[in-house]
């Protein structure tokens, strides 16, 4: 044990757990393991070769090769990373540090140029010189180990001996030793992407120096698939994602880092994905993208749509090309290498032929759990079709916003009905909001794109929902006539309102509907109807909205009541942590309801190609499958 202090410098209470786990019984690790030589993640010795094949063959791939490689010399002209912090967080020099590195390991072993390697080395020696990792924001801890261990186990045999030891001390010291310390590891008992990105992290770390320490690298290890198991069950029972389209992108993702790291290693990924939802969730991320190629943008997100690696690891587990609908086009657009995770692709995706991949068959999803959604569309191919992303849950729920019932709708190529999405965290941490408090009566929901006031929702007596509340997809119809999705929003009008169900279909493949069928409780009610658009807004007459963006137009129509106020909202906030929102409105209307009165709310969302509608039947009347 001297000797490990000697040349590791642990912590005492380390150096007392090495002592200990060599005698213990792992839950999930074989006893006997026999580790691969370097480099053992993600991609063996000789591994290569296939994916040179495939670019050889397939100029899709080959684009996406050139494009890391092009990259890769633009990184070779950069100073290092140095250790500058952005509020309380180090994570975007980590995840630059990712970029880098795998970048540059990956141009290593596919062209053998010592140039790359000689960059990432330098890279990981600055990394290493660090005071630290930051591990009071434990996400900079997790990405910067995981940069660090793909660099030392890719070029493990191009790297001089110093820089292994100076390299292998640092995952040790400041990668892997911190995660035991309780004020960091919390994330062990997360159910949220935190969980996900930090077990993928020291995993790979404990995978990279195995050899050097393998009795605290199988606790590790074992640890990971034990703990992040948590993460995986908020798949359940559907496979719709409760933090949104963009935290999907992440924490999934390093999910399937991690898997995709241990069955190289093992040879089996210890039934992970099928115990739970979680290969389900690949339909759910599809569905997630318009027509427009923006996602769905609910909660912290923002709105871009993006190529996504993890999607070529779940076509390929799940034997379904179609999951690449989205991502054959993204494909053939510019190769967006500040993608940090970009080399994984060439790992995942080696076996499709892009060209070849077909359109889903699916035209709506549906998914209940923490944030139940339900995605709906008229056609995959026609860049017109009308989409309807609409969604239920909690404002409890990790990084969730006071938007339940909310939703987006597309036409014509135009989003008319949008989210506000995120806003930079720093930039509110900086002025002392008190972001992370998700209590009735937290700052949080002063924040403007965080409340119920600027979402496509209702408001009563302009209050807030009540954050505890959580709202059900009730049930669902894929009718072409009425493909529609319904949710009990009750819930979260608790003291407001005796009943509230809202329902949104889109009619004959023409237009969409938005019906709300609400009871007031034993006082008046006012209830404002609101949806955000990019579009220029005109009140045309008592009932009806004209928007009007890139030589479109949709009319927002309100069929029911006969009697409300229409209304063209501003968007800016008084706060002055508030992020700026030109080009918004928030329009709608304002009705008052009496007490112990059972009222609908109907709205028409109207293509301006659409010259006829329909009266919008009851809710009891739309087609309807209960789960």
């Amino acid at each position: 044990m001297k000797t490990i202090m000697r040349k590791w410098h642990l912590t005492g209470w380390l150096i007392l757990l090495i002592t200990t786990v060599g005698q213990a019984q792992w839950k999930y690790l074989p006893a006997k393991i026999e580790m691969p030589p370097h480099p053992r993640i993600m991609l063996l010795a000789g591994e290569e070769q296939k994916i040179k094949d495939r670019i050889a063959a397939d100029p899709v791939w080959n684009k996406v090769h050139q494009a890391i490689m092009a990259e890769c010399d633009k990184i070779t002209g950069l100073p290092e990373l140095e250790r500058k912090m952005t509020g309380r967080r180090l994570l975007s020099v980590s995840r630059e540090g990712i970029r880098r590195i795998f970048y540059l390991s990956y141009a290593w072993r596919m062209s053998g140029e010592d140039k790359y390697a000689q960059k990432a080395e330098r890279e990981m020696l600055a990394i290493s010189a660090f005071n630290d990792w930051n591990p009071s924001h434990f996400l900079d801890v997790a990405e910067m180990t995981l940069a660090m261990a793909i660099g030392y186990d890719w070029l493990y045999d191009h790297l001089p001996s110093s820089t292994r030891e100076t390299v292998r001390n640092a995952i040790i010291q400041k990668g892997l030793d911190p995660s035991f310390n309780t004020k960091n590891a919390w994330f062990l008992k997360s159910n949220n992407n935190w969980n996900q990105v930090c077990n993928a992290g020291m995993s790979f770390g404990a995978l990279a120096v195995y050899e050097d320490i393998p009795e605290l690298s199988n606790w590790i290890i074992d640890r990971a698939i034990e703990t992040i198991q948590i993460s995986m069950k908020e798949y359940n029972p559907d496979g719709a994602y409760p933090e949104g389209y963009g935290y999907w992108e992440y924490g999934t993702t390093f999910n399937i880092l991690f898997l995709s790291a241990i069955e190289r290693t093992f040879k089996t990924d210890f039934e992970l994905p099928n115990s739970f939802a979680f290969l389900k969730t690949a339909e759910y991320q599809e569905h997630m993208t318009g027509p427009s190629h923006k996602c769905y943008n609910y909660a912290d997100c923002g709105l871009g749509g993006s190529l996504s690696p993890a999607m070529f690891w779940f076509a390929s587990k799940l034997n379904d090309p179609s999951l690449l609908w989205n991502e054959k086009y993204y494909l053939s657009k510019d190769i967006p290498t500040r993608d940090r995770i970009l080399p994984a692709l060439m790992i995942w995706g080696q076996n499709v032929e892009v060209n070849k991949i077909p359109a889903p068959g699916k035209k709506i999803w549906v998914g209940q759990g923490i944030t139940p959604v339900a995605l709906m569309r008229t056609s995959w191919e026609d860049p017109n079709a009308i989409y309807v992303g609409f969604k239920g849950g909690t404002p409890s729920s990790n990084h969730a916003h006071i938007d339940g019932g909310s939703f987006i709708m597309e036409a014509d190529g135009v989003r008319w009905a949008s989210d506000f999405g995120s806003q930079d965290y720093n930039s509110l941490e900086s002025k002392n909001v008190d972001l992370w408090n998700m209590t009735q009566n937290s700052q949080r929901w002063t924040v403007f794109r965080y409340n119920n006031f600027a979402h496509n929702t209702l408001t009563v007596d302009n209050k807030l929902h009540d954050v505890k509340g959580m709202a059900t997809i009730r049930s669902y119809s894929s009718s072409p006539d009425m493909m529609n999705a319904t949710s009990d929003l009750s819930a979260l009008f608790k003291g407001q309102l005796a009943e509230c169900v809202r329902g949104i279909a889109i009619v004959k493949q023409q237009y969409v509907v938005v019906r709300d069928e609400i009871k007031t409780n034993g006082k008046e009610a006012t209830i404002r109807w609101t949806m955000m658009t990019t579009a220029e807004a005109k009140i045309k007459g008592k009932n009806r909205i004209e928007l009007s963006k890139d030589g479109k137009k949709l009319v927002l129509e309100v069929a029911e009541p006969a009697k409300v106020t229409m209304k063209i909202g501003s968007t800016v906030s008084p706060n002055d942590y508030d992020a700026p929102n030109p080009g918004t409105a928030l329009v709608g209307f304002e009705v008052k309801v009496p007490a112990n009165t059972s009222v609908a709310l109907s709205v028409k969302l109207i293509p301006q190609k659409i010259k006829k509608t329909a009266d919008v039947p009851a809710l009891a009347q739309w087609p309807a499958t209960n789960k």
